[in-house]
């Protein structure tokens, strides 16, 4: 068996791991980015493709050449939440556009920047298995055929949503997250349409509840070009997702006479961030990480983020000479104080669903103020409305919702206790002695959490 030595192995080529290798090699590391899939298919991902806002990427790579080659609409300036029982919500951004990408030459290029500054990048390399004793010291692969062992002072796993590697290394007296199961997972099905005229809301996301606490979306990346797709939560009956799909297509005019181009399906987390996502060694990014929008399913921007911080905290540990978790652990506080905390708290909004049917939860939903649902979507995870937007929201959502007061006041439990879990995760221990308290904290708010809504226990 070959044996390649490195200073760090980063295990998948999506955008976690693309920002983690090229950081490290910006800092003058020996990285190797292991991609299972060909280099003709690599970056081929299923994802919604809407990024909301500014990109906030780090600048590790040539950022206006991923924006040239893969940014299809930058002129997304609303959302609109398709309503089963009354009028569509148009909600303006305000000020803040959006973008569409289209998924695949977004990928590509992420990987062609990891490979131009210095990260050697391999394709057909498939992980099996990881190398540990006490700490993991690299991973075992099969790459055409060969096995090959790649050892290296820290493993970054970008590995995706259920990883793989997760499943091997021994996490035992570590503090890394293991309390993770499928039920906090979506299934997600997506298809590239070509329309044969351009559509009416090609300035905007567009959104529609399904069953099973999901939604389907209308994601323009040109005019004639759509981003059609729909998940479903994992806890909750498994949905027919092509089927559902095909039948909302059907009943769509826009669609008649269309083309499908591409279609793919996936898995994706929606839940909060892993607690911590080190053990000595080893550091997780991205979906393999819960870094990952639980309400939207958006994680573009969070994983650019968490593979650039992992690979920051990396380059200094090796330089120290000591990979431990003390040595690794301000990465988990750069994600938990910085959108570790908002998603954590959107989760809220996800388990409050899972106690309510989806019609319920619509004429909710309908009755809110846009503002407030971009806040709780997307911007802050909890509303942030003046007095008097309160004062008018409670008596025109009170109107609205007659029949429905007792959830419309869980909901606005629910918004008070995701205000102050937010405060808790800004206060996320600086290193792991302090980790056992802050999660015996946090979990008193979310005991809190499963009184008011009457939901099971989610983790």
């Amino acid at each position: 068996m070959t044996t390649d030595t490195r200073d760090i192995v980063v295990v998948g080529g999506g955008t976690a791991g693309c920002f983690a290798a090229a950081t490290a090699a910006q800092n003058g590391l020996d990285v190797v980015l292991l991609e299972r899939k060909s280099e003709a298919d690599a970056g081929h991902i299923a994802c919604g493709d809407a990024i909301k806002g500014k990109s906030t990427f780090p600048d590790v790579i040539d950022r206006d050449y991923l924006r040239e080659e893969s940014f299809t609409n930058e002129n997304i300036q609303r959302a609109m939440f398709l309503n089963p029982k009354g009028d569509d919500i148009d909600i303006p951004f305000k000020g803040e556009s959006g973008a569409v990408v289209d998924r695949k030459r977004y990928g590509e290029v992420l990987l062609e920047e990891a490979d131009r500054v210095g990260a050697d990048v391999l394709y057909d390399t498939v992980v099996n298995d990881v190398m540990q004793n006490g700490t993991v010291s690299g991973v075992q692969a099969t790459r055409n055929g060969e096995a090959i062992t790649y050892e290296a002072d820290v493993v970054i796993d970008a590995a995706g949503a259920l990883s793989l590697l997760q499943d091997k290394v021994d996490f035992s007296g570590t503090t890394f997250d293991t309390n993770v199961d499928y039920s906090q997972f979506c299934s997600a099905y997506r298809e590239v349409i070509e329309t044969k005229e351009p559509v009416e809301y090609d300035d905007a996301i567009v959104f529609k509840p399904t069953d099973e606490l999901g939604y389907l979306w209308y994601f323009p990346r040109t005019a004639t070009e759509i981003n059609a797709g729909l998940g479903f939560q994992m806890n909750k009956p498994p949905m027919p997702l092509v089927d559902v799909l095909k039948r909302d297509l059907e009943n769509r005019p826009e669609f008649k006479g269309a083309k499908v181009k591409d279609k793919l399906g996936a898995a994706l987390p929606t839940r909060r961030p892993y607690d911590s996502a080190v053990a000595p060694g080893f550091m997780s990014v991205g979906d393999a990480a819960g870094h990952v929008n639980p309400t939207t399913g958006g994680g573009i921007p969070g994983a650019a983020k968490a593979g650039h911080w992992a690979a920051e905290v990396a380059t200094e540990a090796i330089s120290d000479g000591t990979v431990d978790e003390s040595a690794l652990w301000e990465y988990n506080e750069l994600v938990q104080t910085d959108f570790g905390r908002r998603f954590a708290a959107m989760d809220l909004y996800n388990i409050f669903g899972s106690a309510h049917d989806v019609d319920e939860l619509t004429d909710v939903v309908t009755a809110l103020p846009g503002e407030m649902l971009i806040d709780l979507m997307g911007k802050k995870g909890s509303a942030s409305l003046t007095l008097a937007e309160k004062l008018k929201t409670a008596f025109v959502t009170g109107i609205k919702t007659r029949g429905h007061w007792s959830t419309l006041y869980e909901a606005y439990q629910v918004n008070e206790l995701a205000t102050e879990l937010k405060e808790v995760y800004g206060d996320y221990p600086s290193t792991p002695d302090a980790f056992a308290d802050w999660q015996e904290t946090r979990d008193s708010v979310m005991d809190d959490v499963y009184e008011v809504t009457g939901a099971d226990p989610k983790y």
